[in-house]
């Protein structure tokens, strides 16, 4: 490829999407934000749409307008949202917003950023599941939702190769963000009993994941398509209680 990467990273103002926004900066990329909120920090190369990835026509016009200003040829779908509640205590509109935020919007996203990637011949799609798809108390429309990723990633990644377009997923396990801070506080003990439960004794970082996405959205991982990496300390071979 002649001209610079260009990734619209969703959730690309906090946690792990910031790490994302980060490391491709850093290999030159220009990268386009979408978000709730503007990225805190600044780059020449970075551009952020503000939009709530749960409202599905505010959703698919910011992708509209990610297409048309800037032409990515690499979709990162970062942006998520857990909403725990027991079986008992699940609200449908809870799993409602989950889809639109992780399924929905990844549908609009990659529409809208086709075309220009088929026109290339070239083209990378990245989307951020979770080790939770694998089953976890109190993850009803979490896990639901983030497994629904797998699926439609496999789908994509087939229907897609013929145009040099590939399609994986990168699904984290306990990673030490403001969200997983907001289902367990930080200071709770519970936190240290997590780390102790992981394989690798100790909670995920914000940037080990996106080092596994960078790897997906290389142009030299062109002979994968339709992959699932777990960055989960080895908590997706073992149990894991939270």
């Amino acid at each position: 490829m002649n001209k610079p990467r260009c990734a619209v990273v969703t959730g690309g103002s906090a946690g792990i999407g910031e790490a994302i926004c980060r490391q491709l900066l850093a290999d030159g990329w220009q990268v386009v934000s979408l978000a709730r909120r503007a990225p805190t920090f600044a780059h020449e190369h970075l551009h952020s749409i503000e939009v709530d990835l749960a409202d599905r026509a505010a959703t698919t016009q910011a992708a509209a307008e990610a297409a048309q200003r800037f032409a990515p040829d690499t979709v990162i779908h970062n942006a998520g949202v857990i909403l725990p509640a027991l079986l008992e205590d699940v609200k449908l509109a809870d799993l409602d917003k989950l889809v639109e935020i992780h399924l929905s919007a990844a549908i609009a996203l990659a529409q809208a950023c086709l075309p220009a990637m088929k026109a290339a011949g070239f083209g990378r799609i990245v989307l951020l599941s979770s080790r939770g798809a694998l089953g976890l108390a109190t993850r009803t429309a979490y896990a639901a939702t983030k497994a629904g990723m797998l699926g439609m990633a496999r789908t994509w990644a087939l229907e897609l190769a013929p145009a040099g377009i590939t399609v994986n997923v990168v699904a984290p396990g306990p990673i030490q963000t403001d969200m997983f801070h907001g289902v367990i506080p930080v200071g709770d003990p519970k936190v240290a009993q997590i780390a102790a439960g992981i394989p690798v004794k100790r909670l995920g970082q914000a940037d080990d994941v996106a080092h596994a996405v960078k790897f997906f959205a290389s142009a030299e991982a062109g002979f994968i398509t339709g992959q699932v990496l777990y960055v989960c300390g080895g908590t997706s071979v073992g149990s894991l209680v939270l």
